[in-house]
């Protein structure tokens, strides 16, 4: 069986001008910007302006829901993909960053969507990816004390008799 994916073809339609304004504000933060056919855009960004772009999407621009956080191995690095909703523009917006795989964090984005709580604690589960100054990040879906990250590309399935796995109530 083959899976594929297919990447939503890039719109020929203009940019509206609120992404043309976070372009101009953020441009030293942004590595790429491009329109998608169903989404306003995917806005690139490098991880330091993770914080600073969120807030002004939440406050200024009325992306007051956070629905989506996920990670991708790419082996030599991590990809942290966000899907935020607009009730005001009724569309979704994704955000994309890239960290290194051997230090895979970025800081969290629960204090603005406390929704996020949930979706960082999974992508930290199942691909590794930390999410700094997070009020509880901990296992999701894995055992405490689970040592792997079921998700990655280098993940090999184990015995059960071969994993200590620590439990909270040993």
């Amino acid at each position: 069986m083959v899976l594929s994916a297919t990447v939503p073809p890039v719109s020929q339609e203009p940019l509206p001008g609120w992404v043309q304004g976070v372009r101009a504000r953020f441009a030293p933060q942004l590595t790429a910007l491009t329109q998608r056919t169903g989404i306003f855009a995917r806005i690139e960004l490098k991880p330091e302006g993770l914080l600073p772009i969120c807030q002004y999407l939440r406050d200024a621009e009325g992306f007051g829901h956070c629905a989506s956080i996920g990670g991708i191995d790419w082996r030599e690095e991590r990809e942290v993909v966000y899907h935020l909703w607009s009730d005001q523009k009724k569309g979704y917006l994704e955000l994309s960053l890239r960290v290194p795989a051997p230090d895979a964090h970025v800081e969290s984005v629960t204090p603005l969507w406390p929704g996020a709580n949930y979706l960082e604690r999974e992508t930290w589960d199942l691909v590794g990816i930390r999410f700094d100054h997070h009020p509880d990040l901990r296992r999701l879906f894995m055992p405490e004390g689970y040592e792997f990250h079921p998700l990655l590309k280098t993940f090999e399935l184990h015995e059960p008799e071969l994993l200590e796995v620590k439990t909270r109530h040993e």
